[in-house]
């Protein structure tokens, strides 16, 4: 592929991953695999609903120490990527070059088995769950099962009786 490595242990792990596909680490709750056990103790909390690393600003938590990072630039309000575009500003430049994709179209990450294509990873991420029939989110009333948070939080209402939608018009 003409990837380029400044050690060996990360070209091993390259090879492992991208073309031998191997994923030997595997989720007790949803059978998703990953290729380092450290990845998925971190997948693990998506479960568990583990948060161990704490904002000292607003106590917020967080499963990934990474997202905290991201957090805490919220309470220094300082944001110094600015869009081109439209002027809309962010605290990392990851964030603009998402955003970027919302201005030019641009949907790089694209699904092995029917081509679809995302503009973030995470996003093919949750697609692949179709093909894997991973249904992560589990209803404690009923046991039924879901692959995606938004139908399982629409799902929840069944019990609640909750109805969030009013007609504005009568």
């Amino acid at each position: 592929c003409g990837k380029l490595f400044s050690q060996s242990g990360e070209l091993k792990r390259h090879i492992s991953a991208v073309h031998r596909n191997a994923r030997p680490h595997r989720c007790k709750f949803c059978g998703e695999r990953f290729t380092r056990n450290e990845c998925l103790l971190r997948h693990i909390r998506s479960h568990t609903g583990e948060k161990p690393f704490v904002c000292s600003v607003c106590g917020r938590g967080f499963s990934q120490s990474s997202n905290l990072t991201n957090h805490s630039s919220m309470h220094t309000g300082i944001r110094p990527y600015t869009c081109l575009t439209c002027g809309k500003t962010f605290s990392h430049s990851s964030h603009l070059t998402a955003h970027k994709r919302v201005h030019s179209g641009e949907r790089p990450h694209e699904c092995r088995e029917y081509g679809r294509r995302f503009s973030d990873s995470s996003s093919l991420s949750k697609h692949y769950r179709i093909h894997t029939v991973v249904k992560p989110f589990w209803c404690s009333n009923c046991g039924k099962r879901f692959s995606r948070r938004q139908d399982f939080q629409c799902h929840q209402r069944v019990h609640t009786g909750e109805r969030p939608f009013a007609c504005s018009e009568c």
